[in-house]
């Protein structure tokens, strides 16, 4: 097949979760033997090769701003794909959806990942949430076929839509790194300390996270809090006005820095309250970690027994000083959650599910 991912800022990824899906899947796609584009936002790619892991790259600009650079670059992608005549795009997000009939009349298949509830991000005012609403019911008409990474989105899409989706979680890549030269740059040790991995954006609660590790004292344990945001300057300055020496800030890592990092965590927070199921959470249970995760229902699909939730500010205090004491519940839940990742999660695993569904609305051209 010859397939086309749109809708990522590209790969390698050095961005989110979007990114992490992109690179994951075309590699293994190509693996397989299949011919895969990804198209790459130029402001967010660090080279300009051609090829990554034999994933052929197309650069394409935008324009730098927080409610136009995804929909620009997306429809920029999706125009130039016609001319490559793909036997089937897969166009990550909802941005544009209601231009994704464009490539049907050129007699190329789309299906859409619409990711999680996109207009419910508080970072969105009332009408960038309505279109998003649009373009969200929108990816139902003009889609093949479309994807959810979650029961509860595809159950919220059967019912408001009335469209079956297809459901593919994200995967996880079972991840053990010894401590090593990230650990030391910012003096820490193993089991040292908590883990926080997202962007900085409220719906994602760092403020949150970090004002409850002030309010429980001096506790002998860091928190580190790995992420950044474009465009949310403001709260990123709230968030960063501590002169608490045991909170350490280390702005987005990817790779092996990442994985060291959350290899040798003491324990991993989830504390975001939009979206499907989330790369991050996922990746953590890869590694083996604990999981205290804000208590909605997208974590608990994703972590089951395994996770330890919370409510409010009060109750994620208390978990946190319950398990700081307890090493033998975090080692626990750990293992539980890396048997979860292995059996439920493995990227081998979401790549043929994926391939799977090509070659069957291939199959209906």
């Amino acid at each position: 097949m010859k397939i086309a991912i749109l809708g990522s800022r590209g790969i390698p990824v050095n961005y989110g979760g979007f990114e992490t899906l992109a690179e994951e899947l075309s590699i293994r796609l190509a693996r397989k033997g299949h011919e895969v584009t990804v198209y790459c936002c130029k402001p967010y790619s660090k080279d300009n090769e051609e090829y990554y892991k034999n994933v052929e790259r197309i650069f394409l600009p935008t324009i730098r701003t927080k409610v136009l650079e995804k929909p620009i670059f997306a429809a920029l992608s999706l125009i130039a794909s016609i001319f490559k005549r793909y036997d089937l795009i897969l166009m990550l997000g909802i941005s544009v959806s209601s231009l994704c009939f464009i490539p049907k009349l050129f007699n190329q298949k789309i299906i859409i990942n619409i990711d999680g509830l996109e207009w419910q991000r508080r970072k969105w005012n009332k009408l960038i949430s309505r279109l998003l609403k649009f373009q969200e019911k929108m990816a139902g008409i003009t889609a093949d076929k479309i994807i959810t990474d979650s029961l509860k989105i595809k159950k919220y899409y059967y019912n408001k839509y009335g469209i079956d989706s297809t459901y593919i979680s994200y995967g996880a890549e079972i991840i053990d790194y010894p401590p090593g030269e990230v650990m030391e740059k910012y003096g820490l040790e193993k089991d040292g300390y908590i883990l926080y991995v997202s962007r900085f954006e409220p719906e994602n609660n760092a403020l949150l996270i970090r004002e409850a590790f002030e309010e429980m004292g001096k506790k002998n344990i860091k928190l580190v809090m790995v992420g950044d945001a474009p465009y949310a300057d403001s709260y990123i300055k709230k968030l960063k006005n501590t002169q608490n020496p045991d909170i350490i800030f280390t702005g987005y890592l990817f790779g092996d820095a990442y994985k060291e990092l959350l290899s040798n965590a003491y324990f991993y927070i989830q504390a975001t309250e939009v979206g499907g199921a989330h790369p991050a959470l996922i990746q953590a249970m890869g590694a083996g970690k604990c999981v205290l995760a804000n208590d909605i229902p997208e974590h608990r699909e994703v972590l089951k027994e395994s996770g330890i939730y919370y409510k409010n500010k009060y109750a994620l205090k208390q978990q946190m000083i319950e398990l700081i004491s307890n090493e033998e519940l975090v080692k626990r839940k750990g293992k539980d959650a890396l048997k979860i990742a292995i059996n439920e999660y493995s990227w081998d695993r979401i790549a043929d599910e994926y391939e799977r569904l090509f070659q069957e609305v291939i199959g209906n051209k």
